[in-house]
């Protein structure tokens, strides 16, 4: 005996549940599952943002937020004007769970939890009779007339409409790809850059603010800042190049050079500063203050790389050493040898092909009624809160689109 459901969301995930809970809210008439492959639903939800849940960012312009998708910023542009930023805020407000804006913009519970975004779900989805059904690994999905035959390991389900939420499966993705659909492969799309150097030996939590980075033979630069780990470099400026240079570092296979830029200036500038304060500080101990506003333990690196010593005064630089000083502040060069995941968090550039999706609907242009929302599609962002966005998105224009709103 089948099951018959008029809506089945494969994916017990963010994009799963909200697509679920808004297609409910738009026809309370509509019976919906969904099938979660393994026995505990909204997994990714509970450990992001270090288990507080970076819900969305502070960014309230369409066109400005595009800017953090590597992949699907031109795609995403109209999908944002039909649910932004804004509209999580109001969405979640209406269910009595406050937001709060941090510093730099990510957006958290005010409770500092991921158990309050969970729980507001499971209570939606319990106020709304959708059915969540867990040990359900999709095995295959085909039409039936005008149905969707949706068998798992243990059951067999009809559908009229499909909705794939469930992220970056390989086994899922094969099994799409069988469908029609062209699949871009996977490659890690936000990971740290691991370098021994002996700059960076010894100062691990070390943060230097507006660093310009490039990555060397290629058009990959970003800035912002920068933090200096016990395996390598992190933060937004690292952050950011992995997720624009995906697959160019991948194609790389993550041995590259870089060039840091830790102060702002060009190198001809720097070295005129430093003349200038050969003079004014004659004196002084070169390692002893730090310039530019690099932090003191790491212009304590840089010096010491130029082949100053710790007693050296400014009066006694040579001009050999003022240049390299000079190029250790605006160019450093820096070996990449291999990448580790940020944090917790694993996002992957790949997935759906966009050319085969109609962003209005965010339906499949080959199967009616087909419909994908999350990571299954070829969308990424960097770090902040923008992947959860491009879930409640798409996930608001699937259940619009399958109830007919």
């Amino acid at each position: 005996m089948q099951n018959e459901y008029d809506v089945i969301i494969v994916g017990g995930g963010a994009a799963g549940f909200f697509t679920a809970i808004n297609a409910a809210q738009h026809r309370s008439d509509l019976k919906i599952a969904i099938l979660e492959r393994g026995k505990d639903v909204l997994q990714k939800v509970k450990v992001s943002g270090g288990g507080r849940c970076n819900v969305t960012h502070a960014c309230f312009d369409p066109k400005e937020l595009t800017q953090y998708y590597p992949r699907g910023e031109k795609e995403l542009l109209g999908p944002f004007h039909q649910f932004c930023c804004g509209d999580t805020f109001e969405w979640f407000d209406q269910r009595g769970i406050e937001l709060k804006i941090e510093e730099d913009g990510r957006v958290f519970p005010i409770s500092d939890s991921s158990q309050t975004i969970i729980d507001c779900f499971q209570e939606e989805v319990k106020k709304y009779k959708i059915d969540v059904l867990t040990n359900q690994a999709l095995v295959d999905f085909e039409r039936e007339d005008d149905k969707w035959l949706v068998t798992t390991k243990s059951d067999k389900f009809t559908a009229t409409s499909l909705v794939i939420a469930a992220g970056s499966s390989s086994k899922l993705w094969k099994l799409i790809k069988s469908k029609g659909h062209n699949i871009i492969n996977a490659v890690p799309s936000l990971f740290t850059f691991n370098i021994k150097d002996d700059r960076l030996i010894d100062i691990p939590g070390v943060v230097a603010q507006d660093v310009e980075v490039k990555v060397l033979g290629t058009n990959l630069e970003s800035s912002g800042p920068l933090l200096i780990t016990h395996w390598g470099l992190s933060a937004p400026s690292i952050l950011k190049l992995s997720a624009w240079g995906a697959r160019t570092l991948a194609d790389k296979n993550y041995k590259f050079d870089i060039s840091v830029n830790f102060i702002g200036l060009a190198t001809g500038d720097c070295l005129s500063k430093l003349k200038e304060l050969k003079q004014e500080m004659a004196k002084n101990q070169v390692g002893k203050y730090n310039q530019f506003e690099v932090p003191k333990r790491l212009w304590r690196k840089l010096v010491e790389a130029s082949k100053i010593s710790d007693t050296t005064r400014w009066a006694d630089l040579t001009k050999v050493q003022l240049d390299t000083l000079a190029s250790q502040l605006t160019n450093a060069i820096f070996k990449v040898d291999g990448k580790s995941t940020f944090k917790e968090e694993f996002v992957t550039a790949g997935g759906i092909d966009l050319k085969e999706i109609n962003f209005k609907r965010f339906e499949s242009k080959l199967h009616k009624n087909l419909f994908f929302a999350g990571e299954v599609l070829n969308i990424d962002a960097i770090t902040g809160g923008f992947n959860f966005q491009n879930a409640w998105t798409g996930g608001f224009l699937v259940a619009k689109a399958i109830s007919g709103k």
